[in-house]
């Protein structure tokens, strides 16, 4: 995925850091002689990382124990695992998801009853996600975490590249969904039906700071502002068919997952979704980065604030009663589930 840019180095000079043959832009900025300057933590090492929004200065060792302590805290916070869960990981391949895996398979190893699994979905979009599955595998393989692929066309019949051509066929002229729209719809209940199977407890899915933050803005630009009521950090409703969801990395900042990944050398695909600049998400990135670097912590603000707003809102949304869909069973608030309304406007389904 792309960012702005990665300055290292003294004040005054610039170098770039590639990562998986991939240029990361983040403004991670380091201020004055990194020789000079020490660790507001440990005081012994030098520092290579400035926080912007907390002003301390940190060391590579400091910087990497701070991220697993900020995860352990925030599955804290929001009770989202229990000693002896049974855990599935949505890894897509790319930086957050196999981080994401990477911390949880080291706090695993402290709950000897807990056990932890993974699981990618195919997609089906050419040239992309065949690299992405293979660091994936690979990841899986070094840290000897069981790993299962589903794909769209196993489960609905169609991949994504397809789904986009009928797509465009379609809504040529009066306009429709983006791509991204249907394939989060396809990609929740593939993961959903992938974590079902495989009887576990918890999924976790690797969303940070600023898919949050990101989210939380685009509820409101959609005018369904009460929708914040219903994205937490943990799904604690227990549904019949829907596994629990979790998101551990929900509070570190996206460009802090880049760089753990990158002093744990952890390989990832870095190459964008070629989808991605299609979605209305993408302007509001751009958006949250700028103000971002001229307001540091303003995404930490805006999911705090969502939080704190949370309680009233879910007393002003109804509890949903749950039915299954007349077409493929699976647990929807309506007759006809979000899939498979989206898959018969298409006639992909009859």
């Amino acid at each position: 995925m792309d960012f702005e840019c990665l300055r290292l180095g003294t004040a005054g000079s610039q170098h770039r850091i590639e990562l998986s043959n991939h240029r990361i832009a983040s403004n991670i900025v380091y201020c004055g002689d990194l020789s000079m300057v020490k660790c507001t933590l440990c005081k012994r090492r030098n520092a290579v990382y400035l926080r912007p929004y907390s002003g301390e200065k940190l060391c590579a060792k400091c910087f990497c124990i701070s991220i697993e302590n900020k995860v352990r805290g925030t599955i804290s916070e929001y009770e989202m695992l229990q000693p002896n869960d049974k855990i599935m990981v949505a890894v897509s391949g790319g930086k957050d998801s196999v981080t994401l895996l990477h911390i949880l398979a080291k706090i695993e190893k402290d709950y000897p009853r807990a056990s932890l699994q993974a699981v990618t979905v195919d997609e089906g979009i050419r040239g992309y996600r065949d690299q992405a599955i293979k660091f994936a595998v690979k990841n899986c393989r070094k840290l000897g975490v069981e790993h299962v692929v589903t794909s769209f066309k196993d489960l609905f019949g169609v991949k994504l590249d397809e789904l986009v051509r009928i797509i465009q066929e379609k809504t040529r002229e009066k306009g429709g969904l983006t791509p991204c729209a249907y394939c989060g719809v396809l990609r929740r209940r593939a993961l959903n039906i992938a974590a079902r199977e495989a009887s576990v407890d918890k999924l976790a899915t690797a969303h940070n700071l600023d898919d949050e933050a990101q989210t939380i803005l685009l509820n409101m630009v959609h005018g369904d502002a009460l929708r914040i009521a219903r994205v937490k950090p943990f799904l604690n409703e227990r549904r019949v068919r829907l596994v629990q969801r979790v998101k551990p990395l929900c509070e570190v900042p996206e460009k802090e997952v880049a760089f753990y990944a990158y002093l744990r050398r952890i390989e990832f695909q870095g190459v964008p979704c070629p989808y991605a600049s299609t979605a209305l998400r993408n302007d509001v990135r751009v958006m949250l980065n700028r103000m971002e670097e001229k307001h540091a912590g303003l995404k930490f603000t805006l999911f705090k604030s969502a939080e704190r707003i949370r309680p009233a809102l879910e007393k002003m949304v109804e509890e949903s009663k749950l039915v299954e869909c007349k077409f493929c069973g699976e647990t929807t608030v309506g007759d006809v589930c979000k899939l498979c309304s989206m898959l018969r406007e298409l006639n992909i389904l009859h």
